[in-house]
C-alpha cells in the first residue's frame, strides 16, 4: 500500500488513536525493528503488537524494510513509512473520546521521551530549545498561531532530509538524534495563557 502522508480518512484516524499503535509509530521512526523488538521494547505480548504491527503496515503507515531468516524464523523488519498528517476537517469530524484518546497516547509519548532525555542529558546542547509562550488571541489569531507551528515543523522536515543529503547512505556526518514538538492549544485554566 502507497504511504500515507495527509489523512483524510475519519476511520484511519481511529485506527491510529490506539495507543500501542501511537508507540509503535514513534519506536519505528528513523529505525527499523521487528515486531518481537517491539514488544520487548514495549513490554508487551508479542502477539499483541503483532497484530498493531499489521493493522499499521495495512494502511500504509509503516512498511515492511526487509526479512531475515535467523534460526529457522522469518524475521520482519519494520520502519515508518511516512509522517502522517491529520488534517483539520478529518479531525474536526471525529468524536471527542477519539481525539481524547489520541491526543493523550501523543502527550504521553512525549513526556515519556522528554523525560528521559532531560535524564541523559538531551537538553545539554546550547541549541536545545525548551519553552513556552502564552498568547492571548481571536479566532483568526489561533489559525494564524496553528499555522505557524505546521510551518515551523514543515520547515525541520526539510532541514532533516537537507540532513539526511549531507550525510549520506554510509552516514558520512554523526547523525543527532533530534525530536521537535509543536503545541497550540486552549488554556483552560485560571492564568494558563499568562507569562
Amino acid at each position: 500500500m502507497t504511504a500515507i502522508s495527509d489523512i483524510n480518512d475519519p476511520r484511519l484516524v481511529k485506527a491510529l488513536a490506539h495507543p500501542v499503535r501511537v508507540r509503535v509509530l514513534a519506536l519505528l521512526e528513523g529505525r527499523t525493528m521487528t515486531p518481537k523488538q517491539l514488544a520487548l521494547e514495549l513490554e508487551m505480548p508479542l502477539e499483541n503488537v503483532s497484530y498493531h504491527v499489521r493493522t499499521l503496515a495495512k494502511f500504509g503507515l509503516i512498511e515492511l524494510q526487509r526479512r531475515r531468516i535467523t534460526r529457522g524464523v522469518v524475521e520482519h523488519h519494520y520502519r515508518t513509512a511516512e509522517r502522517p498528517r491529520i488534517n483539520a476537517e478529518t479531525w474536526a469530524q471525529l468524536p471527542p473520546i477519539v481525539q481524547e484518546a489520541l491526543n493523550g497516547a501523543v502527550l504521553q509519548q512525549v513526556l515519556e521521551l522528554a523525560s528521559r532525555s532531560l535524564s541523559a542529558g538531551g537538553f545539554a546542547r546550547p541549541e536545545s530549545h525548551l519553552s513556552r509562550r502564552p498568547a492571548v488571541l481571536d479566532e483568526q489569531g489561533f489559525r494564524d498561531a496553528s499555522a505557524a507551528v505546521t510551518a515551523a515543523l514543515d520547515r525541520i522536515s526539510e532541514i532533516e532530509r537537507e540532513a539526511a543529503a549531507r550525510m549520506g547512505p554510509e552516514g558520512d556526518h554523526a547523525a543527532v538524534r533530534a525530536v521537535a514538538v509543536g503545541m497550540l492549544f486552549e488554556a483552560t485554566g485560571p492564568g494558563d495563557a499568562q507569562a
